[in-house]
This record gives C-alpha cells, structure tokens and sequence, in this order.
C-alpha cells in the first residue's frame, strides 16, 4: 500500500490491497484482501469492499454499502446508500459457496439509487440508473432508466443521468450537457448521435 490515499483512523485495512492515490476510505469501512481500488475513489462510513473486488477509477461508494467477492465495478460508478449487492444464486447458512461466488459487472458511469438490491450475476450496462429501492435480478442495457420490483425498464437516460425524451426521428438531447442520442427501433439501443 502507499500512502497517496486518505483512511480514517477508524478504517480497517487489510494486507494485499492495492489502493490508487487520492482515494479517501472513511469512518470504520473495512478494505479486505486483495482488492483493487483506483484513483479517487470516494469510500463513505461503514463500507466493506471485499476480497477480490475490482474498483475503477473515480468509484463513488456512499455509507452502508457492502461489495461483495465477484463484484467489478467499472470508472465512474456511483453505489447509494445501503444498496446491496449479493454474490450467491441460492445461499444456505450449512452449506459453504465461496467457490461459487458469480461475477456482477458494473459498467462505466453506471449509478446504483440507494437501497437498491442487485441480484448477482448481472451486468449493468454503462450510463444505466437503478431507481431507489429498485430490485434487479437481469441484465441491463447502456443508458437505461430501471426502477421497481422487479426492476423494470421505463426509459433511457443521458451520460448525465438526464432523462431522455425522443422525438418522431428517434433523436434526444439531454437537457445540461447538450448531447443528442439516437434510439435504435430493431435493437431497443440507444447511442451517442455523430
């Protein structure tokens, strides 16, 4: 480890971990084993990050949150307060699974709302918003608004979380940073207008 990182006295961390500089971890969270945290990352009170867990660079985790073994989260996530994440498909208190852990990918830019339950072996696509309280149990497409439970698709979202409002040529534009975007009919996609 070095010493380009801030970590409350009360922040436990593990050996084996590699954290970039300028990351802050805060008040009693605990960095285990093994994982891999980027360049500022933000990670609030009472946070575990668990062995193995991938986090990219600019990572914004809020209080409460617990990242479990197979989890990636890629640049620029955002995870809510108290939103769960889970790492087994059937867990059995008698029955030991940690060699059947299943990865859950979160994309680029991706904002998990808080108290939000991502159900493990998922991938959330880049830009996508979880609503709060959402339950998510299948994949997720780029720029897609989620809210629900079950999580359901209601819409699209910009790269600024701005929801997205297409017209008769399927072409939006989001409201603050003046993007356009196109929805793609056959594909149920949308993508960046050149």
């Amino acid at each position: 480890m070095s010493s380009t990182f801030f970590a409350h006295e009360t922040a436990v961390i593990d050996e084996n971990c590699t954290i970039g500089s300028g990351t802050k971890i805060w008040h009693f969270s605990h960095i285990m084993s093994h994982c891999i945290i980027g360049e500022r990352c933000n990670i609030g009170q009472n946070v575990v990050v668990c062995p193995k867990v991938v986090l990219g660079t600019n990572v914004k985790i809020q209080n409460n949150v617990s990242v479990y073994t197979g989890v990636v989260c890629e640049d620029d996530v955002f995870l809510g307060p108290s939103m769960v994440f889970t790492n087994i498909l059937n867990p059995r208190s008698a029955i030991v699974r940690k060699e059947h852990y299943v990865k859950t990918l979160v994309q680029k830019g991706a904002t998990i709302g808080a108290n939000a339950t991502i159900v493990c072996g998922i991938t959330i696509g880049k830009y996508a918003l979880i609503g709060a309280g959402a339950v998510v149990t299948k994949d997720v497409k780029p720029y897609a608004l989620i809210v629900g439970n079950p999580g359901k698709q209601i819409g699209w979202v910009s790269e600024y979380g701005h929801t997205l409002k297409f017209n008769s040529k399927n072409e939006a534009v989001c409201k603050e940073s003046g993007t356009a975007y196109i929805l793609d009919t056959k594909t149920d996609t949308i993508r960046e207008k050149n």
